[in-house]
């Protein structure tokens, strides 16, 4: 035999002992099991909560908006400023709206002359004509009857001038009315004691209604910051957990390693539309709903459109069996026709995901059906299926989602180091 056939015998026979030691290495790990983290299940405080984000706003404010169109001449607060109701904001032009006023007074004063020469008119018609009567009810002779009904006709058109005259003095009184309401709109004061949160213009910008569109004729905003709210959104899979009077806490963050106590005050009974779906007019998927935190400890120099984070406590449930939220796993449970289930849901042979965790007997994990209550922030309450004491796998995720009934398992490591 040559000297290279020698040494390919001598490769081929070293390749099947290395490659037996590696078989016979991985199936000593596969007897001994999948290595898992152990955890006692046992009783515990839990607390359910849900949390979500939003912004503070202040329970009452007012939009001041300009009602007229005009420059603005005078400003007489700033942002910040503290104001009584009555006080002097804003003053936008009135020289338009002055001479709109004086010009219906003129016309006004000339309306109730034309009135006074109308009534005279009248006056004397009515007279011509008691005497046309009074003529002809002497005799025949001295009057016609077409002289009569000349005098009636007179009386007619005088009546009918002065009524005129009289609905033109009317329309005249009106229209000085709006003239001054419109005057009087030119000095904007505050409606309410607050504080002026928001001044959206500057002296000699011009003022315009907002007629399709509330922003467009904005000028200021004030509130009221004796009631502060913290206005979030709920994800509709958690608002059907909320109920009024829920206690809060919340975080600003303005305010860092600081929290605030609320009360929940408002639930939306619909849920909040995107611009697209109001555009559109349409609500087919509910996201968000609105809920109302009222703060009882407010900071004093708190300002509205602040972000905030509320965690609001939907239960509290105390010394209670619980397993870790990662324990929990589904599986395709098997019902055998000897089974008791429910009638409406499954039938014989039928296969539904069943939750449940896997429970270490003699080095096996074996899955066991679980019902479970409320969530906490890392565990859940168990309601049936578990023993105070029994030991569960409780992670690695990976390892839990691809583990399969009976696996065998053993206690990491790291796990025990831990201890």
């Amino acid at each position: 035999m040559s000297r290279r056939a020698k040494l390919g015998i001598i490769g081929i026979v070293l390749l099947v002992v290395v490659g037996g030691i590696f078989a016979l290495s991985a199936a000593k790990r596969g007897s001994r099991g999948i290595e898992v983290r152990y955890e006692k299940v046992e009783k515990r405080d839990l607390v359910a909560t849900v949390t979500a984000s939003g912004n503070i706003e202040a329970k009452t404010k007012v939009d001041i908006s300009a009602d007229i169109t005009g420059r603005i001449t005078r400003i007489g607060v700033r942002e910040g400023d503290l104001v009584k109701k009555g006080d002097f904001l804003i003053q936008i032009d009135p020289s338009q709206y002055e001479a709109a006023v004086a010009r219906t007074e003129a016309l006004l004063a000339s309306g109730q002359a034309a009135l006074v020469q109308s009534k005279a008119n009248l006056d004397q018609a009515e007279r011509a004509l008691e005497r046309a009567r009074r003529l002809k009810e002497a005799g025949n002779t001295l009057i016609s009857d077409e002289d009569v009904e000349l005098a009636q006709t007179s009386f007619d058109v005088a009546q009918a001038n002065y009524n005129a005259s009289r609905a033109q003095v009317e329309q005249h009184r009106a229209s000085l009315r709006e003239s001054r309401d419109q005057l009087a709109k030119t000095r904007l004061t505050a409606p309410m004691d607050g504080r002026v949160v928001r001044l959206a213009v500057e002296e000699g910008e011009v003022a315009v209604p907002g007629t399709f569109s509330r922003e467009t004729g904005l000028l200021a905003t004030i509130a009221d910051l004796s009631v502060i709210l913290a206005t979030i959104k709920v994800d509709e899979t958690d608002v059907i957990r909320l109920e009024l009077g829920d206690s809060v806490e919340v975080t600003i963050d303005a305010y860092t390693d600081t929290s605030f106590v609320g009360t929940v005050t408002m639930i939306s009974s619909s849920a909040l539309l995107t611009a697209t779906q109001t555009a559109a007019g349409s609500s087919d998927r509910a996201v968000d709903f609105e809920v109302e935190i009222t703060l009882t400890n407010p900071p004093p120099d708190i300002r509205p459109d602040l972000s905030c984070t509320a965690r609001i406590i939907t239960d509290i449930r105390d010394d209670v069996l619980s397993i870790p939220i990662i324990a929990l796993t589904v599986r395709e449970h098997e019902v055998v026709p000897n089974e008791a289930v429910d009638r409406d849901t499954t039938g014989a042979g039928k296969k539904k995901d069943t939750e449940g965790a896997f429970v270490i007997r003699e080095g096996m994990a074996q899955f066991v059906p679980v019902k479970v209550g409320v969530a906490g922030e890392e565990h859940f309450e168990v309601l049936e299926g578990l023993r105070d004491g029994d030991t569960i796998v409780a992670g690695p995720y990976q390892a839990i989602r691809d583990m399969k009934d009976s696996t065998k398992v053993r206690e990491s490591a790291s796990a025990r180091s831990a201890e």
